[in-house]
């Protein structure tokens, strides 16, 4: 039945043509590696079910990695690279077109639990309560509406541009199940890294053998100069986090640290050496003065406020430089729209959309459900759910452009800046229309959360979208089947969510992170009680964004630097700067790009790994076993011995980024 695409790679290894990457010249098209006229085999049991497995099991992994630490990894390199080394290893032949059904479901992961991790947590930091059913409902909406909205960009971006957009992590993604067609060694390499990687952060959160963090107050003169001087430096010890900077690289992990290192050893000492002589507390919350808080305190109720500021600009800016293609992106939806063929109808089938009707239809019954669940399961009256489904459609809208642009061109989504942006113009618009307080607050996060998915969805649909375009699958199962992953992905991550704030909780001592959370807490609550908003603090950020841009350096890498605590930004430098020192030392290219690209595959089973056995060890204190060695992990002893492990695990990962390929 599928004889024309198993014909052609029984005779070839799937390559991609040489002008995957270029533009065209006129009258040049772009041909596939499965052909229009192949028939390849896509949607299947095998392809499905395990695309939901993947979706499951990257969601909580995701889930717990970013709560933890602030960051979400990409689940689309890790995924592609399990479904083909479970297809080699099965021995399954012409797995192309499956491979990339399995994909598309399974990175379903990182983008919802990115719309929900940065949102719905601050329910919980606010006091408030957060039910499974709102935060699948908001993660559910939020993401159909992301994928639904996108679907008539998606010729744009993939075709219409083709060769105009990088596409980085499409392009990483792409290359893994082309090559996987050829060899398979990359799944055993992923296993290894993944149990190392697993064991060394599980023996951290569950056994507490050595520290998760080391700081300079590990010696007597550290002390001495985090008291006198406000200076601390401090790094976290985890594998995952160590994987997540290889794979951001060098030149982002150096701008987001310099935002990092901007606040601490800048801002916060210049912070308390002018407010020494302060004798009242300043700021919503804060009951000491100035001059008696320890580094982070500073951090914490001032500096930060400044990254608030910047990352919010950072989304501004976004939005008007995609001015033009929202313009252009609206026109051609609304010309298929309009057209008397229906978008499925006389399309070749690797251009072949579902249905603009179908797509209207879906948008309809979204829009109508979010508006029950407003209604009914949040806001009760009818008056404010109204205006909060306007926000939701108007701001999703706005934003899922910008965010398909962001991730087509550098590869990263500013879903936290444009998020911000949505919950500082909801929290106003509720508050004239009368609802405040802590019920303002539930709506305006819950708003936020929807949001918040949508525009994650979006970013990362393009992704899956361009990747399929590439190798020719056909885009309308991609889209039906994204429904399916969505669903899944939103289900995990309310469970997750539910089992994390039960065990660790997101307030007081040994918490998680969460600073994306925090920072919206940190936002709607003087919006919404009526306190002292911090909008000097945001300003002085949003110019600092300014300048940034002008200069040409990344605000939006550098404003999550400054608001995201050191000690997680650091290990993204030391990642970084491995990245750059494996991909760099020989005088053969080539061999540099083998290098890197295994050490990419190390660094990807540290983060899948590492973030898999945190939820493991979370689970275990959840059901009550409490294995931690809290008297040893509090001595120094323990620091000690952390400083020697993280050196252990970095000499790995060079050595074994560095060990020749076998073929």
């Amino acid at each position: 039945m599928h004889e024309p695409y198993m014909e052609e790679t029984q005779n070839k290894p799937a390559s991609l043509p040489d002008n995957a990457y270029r533009e065209l010249a006129p009258g040049e098209t772009y041909e596939p590696v499965m052909r229009e006229g192949s028939r390849p085999r896509e949607v299947t049991p095998y392809s499905v079910i395990f695309g939901i497995v993947m979706a499951v099991i990257f969601s909580a992994a995701a889930a717990y990695l970013g709560l933890r630490v602030g960051q979400v990894f990409e689940a689309a390199i890790p995924i592609a690279i399990i479904a083909v080394g479970m297809g080699n290893l099965l021995g399954k032949k012409n797995m192309l077109g499956q491979n990339v059904i399995i994909q598309s479901i399974g990175a379903s992961s990182g983008v919802i639990v990115a719309g929900a991790i940065f949102t719905l947590p601050a329910l919980y930091i606010l006091g408030l309560e957060a039910r499974f059913y709102q935060i699948f409902l908001s993660s559910l909406l939020g993401g159909l509406l992301g994928i639904l909205l996108l679907i008539p960009f998606r010729k744009y971006f993939v075709k219409d541009m083709h060769g105009k957009y990088p596409f980085p992590e499409a392009t990483a993604t792409t290359e893994v199940l082309v090559s996987g067609e050829k060899k398979g060694n990359q799944a055993k390499l992923l296993a290894v890294s993944g149990l190392i990687g697993g064991l060394y952060d599980f023996i951290i959160s569950t056994f507490g053998w050595w520290t998760e963090e080391i700081s300079t107050r590990i010696a007597d003169w550290g002390v001495a100069l985090a008291d006198k001087t406000k200076l601390v430096f401090k790094v976290n010890t985890g594998a995952a986090v160590l994987g997540l900077g290889y794979i951001v690289g060098l030149k982002y992990a150096a701008i987001i640290c310099a935002g990092s290192f901007t606040v601490w050893f800048v801002l916060v000492p210049f912070l308390s050496h002018f407010g020494a002589g302060m004798t009242v507390p300043v700021g919503e919350g804060v009951t000491a003065v100035l001059g008696q808080m320890s580094p982070e305190e500073i951090f914490r109720n001032y500096a930060r406020h400044i990254g608030i500021g910047g990352i919010a600009m950072a989304g501004v800016i976004g939005i008007i430089r995609s001015s033009k293609i929202i313009r252009q992106a609206l026109g051609l939806a609304v010309t298929e729209l309009r057209g008397k063929k229906g978008t499925g109808e006389g399309e070749s089938r690797t251009q072949r959309d579902l249905p603009m009707k179908l797509i209207l239809t879906g948008l309809i019954a979204v829009l109508f459900t979010t508006f029950v669940f407003f209604q009914f399961g949040v806001l009760h009256n009818w008056f404010f759910t109204v205006i909060a489904l306007l926000i939701v459609l108007v701001i999703s809208f706005l934003f899922t452009t910008v965010a398909a642009n962001a991730i087509a061109i550098v590869g990263t989504n500013p879903v936290s800046g444009m998020t911000l942006m949505t919950l500082i113009l909801s929290s106003l618009v509720l508050v004239s229309a009368g609802l405040s307080g802590t019920g303002g607050m539930t709506a305006a996060m819950i708003i936020g959360g929807v949001v918040c998915t949508a525009l994650s969805m979006a970013g990362g649909f393009i992704t899956d979208l361009k990747i399929g375009y590439w190798l020719g699958t056909t885009p309308a199962r991609q889209e039906g089947w994204k429904f399916l992953g969505t669903a899944v992905a939103a289900a995990t991550v309310a469970g997750v969510m539910i089992i994390l704030n039960k065990t660790y909780g997101f307030v007081g001592e040994g918490a998680l992170v969460a600073p994306q959370a925090n920072a919206m807490a940190a936002v709607i609550k003087p919006l919404m009680e009526g306190g002292a908003t911090p909008w000097m603090l945001y300003f002085a950020g949003a110019a600092l964004a300014l300048i940034l841009t002008m200069i040409g350096v990344p605000a939006l890498a550098f404003a999550l630097g400054m608001f995201i605590p050191l000690e997680l930004n650091t290990p993204l430098l030391v990642g970084g700067l491995i990245s750059w020192f494996v991909s760099t030392r020989s005088g053969d290219e080539a061999k540099n790009k083998s290098r890197r690209e295994r050490g990419t595959l190390i660094a990807s089973g540290f983060i899948a790994g590492g973030a898999l056995m945190g939820v493991v060890s979370a689970l275990l204190k959840y059901f009550g076993a409490d294995w931690f060695a809290s008297s040893w992990n509090g001595g120094s002893g323990a620091e000690w011995l952390s400083v020697v492990m993280y050196a252990a695990i970095i000499v790995y990962f060079i050595w074994d980024s560095m060990r020749p390929v076998k073929e």
